[in-house]
């Protein structure tokens, strides 16, 4: 006859045996490595795009009008001639400098006056 001490015991061997001494840390198996990790780890901060500060449409002196976007930082800003013209990308270096661009571009102001300059025309101060 078996002693029922016996199968207690027994069965506390099997549930200790069960339990892992080890750390319940996960082994990590990278069979598939980034290539690209060493120059991803490496690269520089990315800079990001701009918040649009202002959507406004200009009345100039000579009674035209511009479309102009313009972006948080006072760096860069969008310029049209119609609202569905080619659009001109003006940018500074700092923010407070003339925003510019090729051809004869030039514009300085707020969202509410701007002073432009644009291609073969002279300059012009216009409000929103």
């Amino acid at each position: 006859m078996k002693s029922p001490l016996l199968l207690s015991a027994t069965a506390a061997l099997l549930a200790l045996a069960a339990c892992n001494s080890k750390p319940a840390t996960p082994d990590v198996l990278d069979s598939n490595p980034d290539p690209m990790a060493t120059e991803l780890a490496n690269r520089a901060p990315v800079e990001l795009p701009p918040a649009i500060k202002a959507d406004k449409t200009f009345r100039c002196k000579d009674n035209s009008l511009l479309y102009v976007t313009l972006f948080q930082g006072d760096k860069q800003a969008f310029v049209k001639t119609t609202p569905t013209g080619a659009i001109n990308r003006l940018t500074a270096a700092k923010a407070g400098d003339p925003l510019t661009a090729e051809g004869g571009w030039k514009l300085t102001g707020t969202a509410s006056n701007i002073t432009v300059t644009q291609p073969g025309k002279p300059s012009q101060t216009c409000k929103s």
